[in-house]
């Protein structure tokens, strides 16, 4: 059996961090019993040794209502950790000392890891790491969590206080009183402070007393031209996260190319059933471009954050637009998210990890949904040009992105109180850490370390609904009308038609929640006759201008103006991609709530094209 040691901290103290560089692959992600929060389990070895890691959820406190404090507070207390691996924010280590003071109370073994030294040094911050040390009265370790240089240092602390573990001082007075009414601390705020300013006593030293804003932080800061400056490089850093997962999604788009034609021709040879072709000729081979794809807009972004956040930049956007997103139930650090959706839904997805908690988290995924992504950019303008002059098509733009804003404050509204209840939020305390030189070392390990992570967590999920759709949409002839999807959706054109959508438009409606690349194809293959309906669905690609002269003239033959406005509008807010949806549940770890969010999006994109169907007709 092997020992147990739990990790500690605040949001962004540097557990994950930590946790990766000891586990590296050997990990389990799931969720607590009953709770949606995420439990992350790794295990590694030393010196023969195994031993098994848990990642607590990031809380600011033990003795709180929120899911991460009751989980955290009820684990340690359990007693299930041989030792628990406190971590501290040298930069802010008064802050950081006050969920010491609480978990000092439960009279656990522990270590202290007071990480990022290197960011408090370039504060001109001197810590006397012997001295806490002394007051504590437990191992503090001076720490860079990015630097691989003190794991082995960590490692052999670890093993040493398995065997001849420490407590912490548990109540008011001096390190060498005898502990008393530990549960004081627990209780009762002054307590807490009062043990924090003696375990402090003479171990903090500022090089500056007095604080002033650099010329930079004077730029990002200031209350005018602030918020534009921060929206600017966040749009740069999406154009940089772009630009280096281009050239992954070019690898991974080669995969259909390099296998479809090779793979049926030995099949089709061998006699095996239509089918079963399809299956291993279009089905998996997209589901590995899906996949890479994925994986490489993951890797993106998480790059691209990673050297944001340890710049120091993203403290000062979280800073500037916590006031604006509070109102949503969210915290400053949504902002970079929300941008990112622009660009692409699953990259605005994965950037909600600098969230400090899974509500957070699963809040900034659901609003960042309500954001038309690039692809459904590409869509919108060709379609709305079938049937509307430049001008009305620029109003049909601006109409999408007043109802975004609309949508986002309903979403934020009906999954808000669940997610992040009000006893749950406040606004934001942070100190800024100054901007520093990253360690590109640790960022790009981590980047690859997430995107190899996504790949093989979404491969059984895309592979799963690629199927189901796949069932939906084949047909042993070729012809759309030999789908089941086809029967299903004439069967139900009664129906839909209240909605706004003829069976065509709504075969549309249902492929843009697979892929919004795809519609294009699938109305041609619905309105035209051109290509079957999976392959307009799997092997997507840019229509030629006469394809798109000919959908215009057929559709425009078949389909209203209030029809296609309609159309356009239920497509651009249904559910984003299958990519976004796995996604999102393999970051949020909850079934439940991906697929209540979906079910939302799904009927709320429908009620829109009914009200704009019947409001256009009226004036049509």
């Amino acid at each position: 059996m092997s020992e147990m040691i739990a990790l500690l901290g605040q949001p962004n103290s540097g557990k994950s961090t930590v946790f990766n560089a000891l586990t590296g692959s050997r990990q389990h992600v799931g969720n607590w019993p009953g709770k949606t929060v995420e439990k992350i389990d790794g295990t590694y070895e030393h010196k023969g040794v195994r031993y098994t890691v848990t990642d607590l959820p990031g809380s600011y406190g033990l003795t709180g209502n929120s899911d991460e404090e009751v989980i955290t507070a009820d684990f340690i207390r359990s007693g299930k950790a041989d030792l628990v691996c406190v971590l501290l924010d040298a930069s802010q280590l008064e802050r950081s000392m006050f969920m010491l003071a609480e978990f000092a109370a439960l009279k656990r073994p522990a270590v202290v890891l007071l990480n990022m030294m290197d960011i408090a040094k370039a504060q001109g911050k001197e810590i006397d790491d012997r001295l806490l040390e002394e007051h504590l009265g437990v191992p503090v370790l001076p720490f860079t969590a990015a630097e691989s240089a003190g794991y082995e240092r960590l490692k052999d602390l670890f093993a040493k206080e398995l065997k001849t573990p420490h407590m912490l001082a548990s109540a008011p007075g001096t390190a060498a009183e005898p502990v008393k009414d530990a549960d004081t601390v627990l209780r009762d705020s002054k307590a807490k402070f009062d043990w924090i300013k003696e375990m402090l006593e003479g171990v903090t030293r500022s090089a500056s007393a007095a604080f002033t804003l650099s010329r930079r932080d004077q730029r990002l800061l200031s209350p005018r031209g602030g918020k534009l400056r921060c929206l600017g490089v966040i749009f740069a850093g999406f154009l940089v996260s772009m630009l280096i997962c281009m050239p992954l999604m070019g690898l991974g788009s080669m995969i259909p190319g390099l296998l479809n034609v090779p793979v049926a021709d030995f099949l089709n040879s061998l006699g095996v059933h239509p089918w079963l072709v399809s299956i291993f000729s279009v089905i998996i081979p997209n589901t590995l471009y899906f996949c890479v794809a994925m994986s490489g807009f993951v890797f993106g972004v998480n790059l691209v954050f990673g050297y944001l956040e340890e710049t120091g930049f993203l403290a000062r956007a979280a800073y500037q637009f916590d006031g604006v997103l509070s109102k949503l139930g969210l915290q400053g650090k949504a902002v970079c998210p929300l941008v990112m959706g622009f660009g692409c839904t699953i990259g605005g997805t994965s950037g909600s990890r600098v969230m400090d908690s899974w509500g957070q988290r699963m809040l900034t995924m659901a609003v960042v949904w309500a954001v038309p992504c690039a692809s459904i950019w590409a869509v919108i303008p060709v379609i709305s040009n079938f049937f509307f002059t430049p001008a009305q098509t620029l109003l049909v733009v601006l109409g999408i992105l007043v109802y975004m804003v609309f949508m986002i404050m309903i979403v934020s509204r009906v999954f808000g109180r669940s997610l992040v209840p009000d006893s749950t939020r406040s606004g934001m305390i942070m100190e800024l850490p100054p901007f520093h030189k990253p360690h590109w070392k640790h960022i790009i390990k981590e980047a690859l370390f997430k995107a190899w992570g996504i790949f093989k967590r979404a491969l059984r999920t895309v592979t799963l609904i690629s199927l189901v759709f796949w069932a939906f949409s084949f047909s042993a002839s070729g012809d759309v009308e030999g789908s089941l999807l086809y029967k299903i959706g004439t069967a139900i054109e009664p129906v839909t038609r209240f909605f706004g959508l003829g069976w065509r438009t709504f075969m549309g409606f249902l492929t843009a929640a697979f892929a919004k690349e795809a519609v294009l194809g699938v109305l041609n293959a619905v309105f035209v006759g051109q290509n079957s309906l999976l392959d307009a669905t799997f092997r997507t690609s840019t229509m030629a201008v006469t394809d798109n002269l000919t959908l215009a003239k057929v559709m425009g033959e078949v389909v209203s103006k209030p029809e296609a406005l309609a159309f356009m509008f239920a497509c651009t807010f249904n559910v984003p991609c299958v990519m976004a949806l796995t996604t999102t549940y393999r970051e949020s770890h909850s079934l439940k709530w991906t697929a209540r969010i979906a079910g939302f999006y799904v009927g709320g994109a429908l009620v829109l094209s009914c009200i704009v169907y019947h409001l256009a007709a009226l004036f049509a």
